[in-house]
């Protein structure tokens, strides 16, 4: 078995070993993960975050050891990048630009000097819409984790990240983690709301504020008014998500 840590700002994580093929996913600088498979260009990849596979172009991260790589996994508060930008200096005096939800705990393959703000260790609740707001109107991109681009489970992963609590990558397996409200009304803010498509597959998530209103991404991450219906976007006086089940993470 091999390992390797993401040494750029971000990095596409793709569903086939190709240029052309759809990104799914993306790690982050500092994110680490097992080697399932080595080619030539490509390798096929395990983030340890979330568990989410695909496909990484070998010019992109860097091979570490298994001693590392258990070390990195022991750390027992991860520390994160809490500014839209910062930058991290290199033993040899280079910047590098690293984004909102970076992991930026020095490595022996990655060691560097980080003087910017970091959020770390676990946050109360309270702190989950806070940390969502920071995401405000970042555009919507399939298979993004950044406020440059980012898609609805990527979103609520990032903030819960931030906060310390620890989501699966896509809508529908972040659905089978926390437990099940059965009305509105028992939901606080910060807890997640699930959506389902025509054919009753989850394929969408928010996060629920006060007041009724959600924070989720569509288009854009905005906020829109939350009901027993679904999600109701004022800007077309319709309802564009269909709220299938509510649930308490934290």
């Amino acid at each position: 078995m091999q390992y390797g840590i993401c040494h750029l700002s971000i990095v596409a994580v793709k569903s086939a070993a190709e240029d052309t093929s759809p990104m799914i996913s993306q790690l982050l600088y500092g994110e680490h993960f097992k080697v399932l498979e080595r080619r030539k260009l490509w390798s096929k990849i395990r983030n340890a975050f979330d568990g989410c596979e695909g496909w990484v172009s070998n010019n992109q991260i860097s091979l570490i050891d298994e001693t590392e790589y258990k070390e990195i996994d022991a750390f027992e508060t991860p520390k994160y990048s809490s500014d839209l930008v910062s930058y991290l200096i290199q033993e040899n005096s280079a910047l590098i630009p690293v984004v909102l939800g970076s992991c930026i705990v020095s490595t022996p393959t990655l060691p560097h000097i980080f003087d910017g703000v970091c959020m770390e260790g676990k946050m109360e609740k309270s702190n989950i819409v806070s940390t969502a707001l920071m995401y405000l109107n970042a555009p919507y991109l399939l298979g993004g984790k950044t406020p440059f681009g980012l898609d609805c489970s990527g979103f609520t992963q990032l903030v819960y990240k931030l906060c310390g609590y620890q989501l699966f990558r896509s809508a529908l397996e972040q659905s089978g983690q926390g437990a099940a409200l059965s009305f509105i009304e028992e939901s606080e803010p910060g807890d997640l709301a699930f959506f389902d498509n025509a054919e009753g597959e989850i394929f969408h998530v928010g996060i629920i504020m006060k007041n009724n209103y959600i924070i989720h991404v569509h288009g854009k991450v905005r906020l829109d008014r939350l009901d027993h219906t679904g999600i109701f976007n004022t800007d077309i006086g319709n309802y564009t998500h269909n709220l299938r089940v509510i649930k308490k993470i934290i």
